[in-house]
């Protein structure tokens, strides 16, 4: 019987092969079922005895109809809170090019930059951006938000004052700082034992204990402080000054860099990108050209290709925790790319003057609310302000409950602190008429109903002028594209530029690219999930309360858990709060002197970084040559180490793409000698349905919602990373100071906002929703049998380094090597990625976890067609090796060492190449077919990181 409901499974649009392909596939691989493959590939051990208890599945239209019920059950009131997050507009322009478009937010990380100019652009304008509004030479392309970029100046100042010893372990906070970012800043801080002092900036002491200061501007209480001497008196004796502070005040105000601030960090989100109940929100990172080398994030930075063209590319890699490991500086991975080209772009259409504009209307609709309320008799705390008004209730608690209870009547939220003050601040949503009604409001509090202020005539009568004298935003990128065709131009410009999964499949090995469903993004567009601010009273976020709690239980039930923590909101922060847990637990059982993580040496690079960042001492596990962890040598380590075991941190399926049979004895090895086991989630999208990480014996994992749970990579960030624990661990997830969360022993928060990037947690929720239980396992055997093929379609032609012991499978992933490559015709692997370029594919993970190899991921949602074209790219290519081993073609002078071709290479007047241009730009037939080009040749890496230029080129760079 036809199902009344409806007859549109979402399965069925969002697995890539159907019945017919998937039977072919099979044959390929040799086995007659996909049920028979996922028995020969997960060890029986592991498999889960139950299905997942999961809602059942739902359509699109129905999933949607269900969801908008639930967002009405969100109250958008007036929010007037602050506290790092404002209201703002988002430009229509912005919204439908670059939000809500598949070209932008299906991008990966640029590693490949070739075909990633037009992002790094955008990238590099924010830099640019960043670096103009503070007054500091260099900033990266994002942080994860404004709590943990303020973690990462205190991190890397203490270890810039502690190269030798740990002599200097104070850092002073100011308590004008924002709530959350104190907290985040005691999170980091007290795992790797820096005394945090906070107090107040005007009457501290500051000595050579101290290495580091963090000091807010404006301060949370509105205040606009004058903090030159503060700064000068922690030069004075070797403390580096870091500055939380606010772009758009900066368009006013001195900035940070002009009175000798070492470092300036902040949240970008008032430029166009909404609250979200949280997040995601781009923080920025601006310092002084004495640290650039030691920066946390990505850097965007200028150099040239192959043909002397200027091109961009992410700068300085090698300090990354691909190459470092536990010497690295930082953990952070993905941070924000998507939210910081949103916010470069508001920057690009409103330019300068425009930006200015804004922050003076904000301003003085401010100041008329700072004169009418000392007119109305109310005591300020605020002097000097941009934006926020603070009023000083402490000592009239009747008064400070009477407000609260008016604004809540009239549907207005302020910020309420525990002290008894009220702050009210301003942003770019405000009307005269709402500033008005707020004066309206404070008036009935004191008997003065019917009160009525005439704001215009108020404002026309206030001296408003701008502190800063500096310009700021003077290339050309933020002064030309102010229409909205020219911003709609410059923005498809820059997508065209870029490879996205509109124009192929992505087969990064554990990135998991996978379908970003539009139903799944739909609703995060809606106002009711973007427009609540973090900070607002739970009731007022019923439905968000509701879809949180919802997708908390179907991840633990996902994982085999007993509780979830959604604060992380990346993978690195996941690792981290993972790790904070797991150390908060051993010392409160009496344990806190075990401090040895144990790594294999397969594992993702933030493994050890992380460790690092919470006080382990790393020890490298050995793997064997079949790429799985040496258990002899980690019986041997887990022994000499036993007594001070922290925990292993473990990647499964491992890094190396297979199943290992052994792992529940690997789990219980650690159990019994006093650790914990952490479980990296990476490649968790091999086991939804099938096993989880609370069945095979792990302690704790972390989830990257943006790999298995389809939240887009948006060319760099968003992600999101919670945690599942098990029971023993549930009392110690993060809380927060604002908005009760976490167990009943939480740790510090781990990120700015209590929920992470609340409204990216929607996608994960639809994802589940719409898959139900069959269809979460399922993706997950077609993730397996995608893979398969591959490997069936690939062997006869590459070797595949690691599969199963027992049947040879591979997992969802697997490495095909290249190395005797080099040693043969002096062909690398980058040769392979740069050439797959040509062929319209972005390039499997390059060396990683193994040098000269490739590692593929083809995921669930690509059908057979598509990963029939990209084998077909790689045979091909092993056809053109051969050229050079038989020497048809020259061994230096050939597709793969010029790839990839540009146009401008291939219609050039003269073409000097021992193959053709036909052979350059077309090498299969179907690669006529929308072919896409690279916007440069290949790129100078090392020219780059000798030049660092890390903002937009001066206008005569162009000449």
């Amino acid at each position: 019987m036809i199902d009344l409901k409806s007859t549109d499974a979402f399965r069925d649009r969002h697995i890539g092969p159907d019945d017919h392909e998937t039977k072919q596939m099979l044959g390929a691989i040799g086995v007659s079922s996909v049920d028979e493959l996922i028995s020969q590939t997960v060890p029986p051990s592991i498999m889960r005895t139950t299905e997942l208890a999961l809602p059942a599945a739902q359509s699109e239209y129905n999933y949607l109809k269900e969801l908008r019920k639930k967002a009405q059950k969100n109250k958008i009131y007036k929010n007037y809170i602050g506290v790092g997050y404002y209201g703002n507009i988002m430009p229509a322009v912005i919204r439908r090019n670059v939000f809500e478009n598949p070209g932008w937010y299906t991008q990966y990380t640029p590693y490949q930059a070739e075909i990633a100019q037009g992002r790094l652009e955008a990238l590099l304008n924010f830099q640019t951006m960043v670096a103009d509004l503070t007054g500091l030479p260099i900033a990266n392309a994002s942080l994860l938000d404004e709590g943990t970029a303020a973690a990462e100046a205190m991190h890397l100042f203490w270890g810039v004052k502690n190269k030798k010893d740990a002599e200097f372990n104070k850092f002073f906070v100011s308590n004008l700082c924002l709530p959350q970012t104190i907290d985040v800043v005691k999170s980091r801080a007290g795992i790797l034992e820096i005394e945090v002092v906070v107090g107040d900036h005007k009457t501290a002491t500051i000595d050579q204990s101290y290495f580091g200061a963090l000091i807010q501007y404006p301060a949370v209480d509105g205040n606009v402080f004058d903090y030159k001497d503060f700064t000068d008196k922690c030069h004075s004796v070797g403390c580096a000054v870091t500055v939380a502070c606010d772009l758009m005040a900066l368009t006013l105000l001195t900035p940070p860099g002009e009175w000798g601030a070492d470092c300036a960090i902040g949240n970008s989100q008032r430029f166009g990108v909404p609250m979200g109940y949280g997040g995601p929100h781009a923080a920025f990172f601006a310092i002084t050209d004495e640290h650039k080398r030691i920066i946390p994030g990505r850097i965007i930075g200028v150099s040239v290709d192959a043909q002397n063209n200027p091109a961009l590319r992410m700068a300085l890699q090698t300090r990354e925790q691909h190459i470092r490991r536990e010497k690295a500086t930082s953990n952070i991975c993905t941070a924000q790319a998507l939210l910081s080209i949103m916010s470069s772009m508001y920057a690009v259409y409103h330019g300068p003057q425009g930006v200015r504009n804004i922050a003076l209307r904000i301003h003085t609709l401010a100041s008329v609310l700072k004169s009418e309320l000392t007119a109305l008799g109310y005591k300020l705390s605020s002097e000097k302000i941009f934006d926020t008004i603070t009023i000083d209730t402490a000592g009239n608690k009747d008064l400070f409950a009477k407000i609260n209870s008016i604004a809540l009547q009239h549907e207005t939220n302020f910020y309420y602190s525990c002290n008894n003050y009220v702050s009210i601040s301003v942003d770019e949503t405000h009307q005269p008429e709402d500033i008005a009604d707020v004066l309206a409001i404070f008036a009935e509090a004191i008997g003065k109903a019917g009160y009525k202020a005439d704001v215009e005539k108020i404002a026309a009568g206030l001296d408003i002028k701008a502190e800063r004298t500096s310009t700021y935003m003077t290339h050309p990128v933020f002064n030309t594209h102010h229409s909205e065709s020219n911003l709609m131009r410059y923005i498809k410009s820059l997508e065209n530029k870029d490879l996205s999964l509109t124009k192929s499949m992505i087969p990064l090995g554990s990135c998991t690219m996978k379908l970003n469903a539009a139903a799944e993004l739909e609703p995060v567009s809606w106002a009711e999930f973007g427009g609540l601010h973090p900070f607002c009273p739970v009731d007022q976020a019923a439905g968000y309360q509701e879809i949180i709690r919802e997708l908390e239980s179907y991840l633990s039930e996902i994982t085999g858990f007993a509780a979830t923590s959604l604060q992380p909101n990346s993978g690195a922060q996941g690792e981290y709060a993972g790790i904070q847990v797991i150390r908060a637990y051993q010392k409160d059982i009496g344990q806190g002197h075990r401090d040895i993580a144990l790594i294999p040496a397969s594992a993702h690079g933030t493994n050890p970084a992380t460790a690092v960042m919470c006080g382990c001492k790393v020890v490298v596990v050995a793997t064997d040559d079949k790429g799985n962890i040496n258990f002899d040598a980690l019986v041997k380590k887990v022994e000499e180490h036993k007594d001070n075991l922290c925990c292993l941190m473990v990647t499964y399926p491992s890094t190396h793409g297979v199943f290992e049979d052994n792992i529940k004895d690997v789990c219980a090895l650690i159990h019994a000698n006093g650790g914990q086991v952490y479980m990296d989630g990476a490649n968790l999208n091999a086991q939804v349905g099938l096993t989880g990480p609370g069945f095979i014996g792990a302690d704790v994992n972390h989830i990257n919602l943006h790999k298995t749970f389809a939240i887009p990579h948006g060319g760099g960030g968003p992600g999101m990373g919670p945690i599942c624990v098990a029971a023993h661990l549930a009392p110690y997830l993060p809380g927060n100071p604002l908005i009760k969360t976490g167990g009943e022993k939480a740790i510090h928060a781990v990120s700015s906002a209590p929920y992470g990037s609340a409204s990216i947690l929607l996608i994960s929720y639809g994802y589940i929703r719409m898959l139900g239980p069959d269809g979460c396992k399922k993706a997950t055997q077609y993730a397996i049998l995608n893979a398969n093929y591959i490997k069936a379609r690939l062997e006869d032609h590459y070797p595949v380094l690691y599969t199963g012991a027992s049947n040879g499978r591979v997992a969802h992933e697997l490495i095909i090597e290249f190395r005797h490559f080099k040693h043969t015709v002096g062909i690398e692997v980058e040769d392979v990625a740069k050439r797959l370029m040509d062929y319209g594919f972005h390039a499997p993970t390059v060396s990683f976890p193994v040098a000269g190899t490739l590692m593929i991921e083809p995921t669930e949602s690509e059908d057979k067609a598509e990963i029939d074209r990209f084998c077909d790219a790689l045979i091909s290519i092993k056809g053109e090796i051969e050229k050079i081993q038989n020497k048809t073609w020259d061994a230096t002078d050939n597709p793969l060492k010029n790839a990839p071709h540009t146009v401008e290479m291939l219609t050039a007047e003269e073409w000097n190449h021992g193959y053709t241009r036909q052979e350059a730009a077309y090498p299969l037939p179907w690669v006529k077919e929308g072919k896409f080009w690279p916007s440069v040749a290949r790129i100078n890496n090392s020219f780059g990181d000798r030049n660092l230029v890390c903002t937009c080129p001066d206008v005569a760079s162009y000449a």
